[in-house]
């Protein structure tokens, strides 16, 4: 099982590097040809912030593989695996929230939304931290006496990822009608994040399946 997560994971930060970063870039605007994508991505490719995401996503993925294949789940747990699994399901709901504030902001503002309110950087991660604080406590609260915390977990992440694109689509139809500038940006990073999280809740929800028909099986 420890061995198809980690194939999984593979997998998936091939799907989120190859396919959804070109894909985010065509939807933002201004790649029409082969030679602007690679240009974009190269230009993007040297700043730290573009990074950070995907990291945090493709570890995200193989944390909740591996966090699901524990066969310690009949057992008495350590209290950290319930701390790692409120706290990465916080960090990619802050995420698709973050997502969802920005695809919202740049319909209705435009491209006013960010030089208003979340101009820089540091504005940015303060804002998602606040929001990854606000989703550990409620999940914790939920989750805290359930013996299936990374189920709940894969069930949130594959309903808020959902959510989230039924915010950023419409949102992103808005502002390429408006012919904005930048606001396309915001929007396409909110379709292709709701995309990336919804991805990434299927490779552990089939595990955890597969390992329930496996226990289900005579010893």
């Amino acid at each position: 099982m420890r061995k198809w997560g980690i194939l999984i994971s593979f997998f998936y930060a091939c799907v989120l590097l190859v396919l959804l970063i070109p894909a985010g870039l065509l939807f933002a605007g201004g790649v029409s040809t082969p030679s602007k994508l690679f240009g974009a991505l190269q230009e993007l490719s040297s700043e730290w912030l573009f990074w950070l995401p995907i990291a945090l996503l493709i570890s995200g993925q193989a944390l909740l593989l591996l966090l699901s294949v524990d066969t310690s789940q009949k057992r008495l747990k350590p209290r950290s695996h319930i701390l790692i699994s409120v706290g990465l399901t916080a960090l990619l709901l802050g995420l698709l929230s973050l997502a969802a504030v920005f695809s919202v902001g740049s319909a209705i503002q435009s491209d006013k939304f960010g030089d208003k309110y979340l101009d820089t950087t540091a504005e940015i991660l303060a804002f998602w931290l606040l929001l990854w604080l606000f989703w550990a406590l409620i999940f914790y609260w939920y989750g805290r006496n359930s013996s299936q915390i990374v189920t709940q977990a894969v069930s949130w992440l594959l309903k808020g990822s959902v959510l989230e694109l039924l915010i950023a689509v419409p949102c992103h139809i808005i502002v390429r009608r408006r012919h904005d500038c930048s606001a396309p940006v915001a929007t396409s990073f909110g379709i292709t994040t709701g995309i990336a999280i919804m991805l990434l809740a299927f490779g552990p929800s089939v595990l955890l399946l597969y390992k329930k028909r496996l226990d289900a099986y005579p010893k």
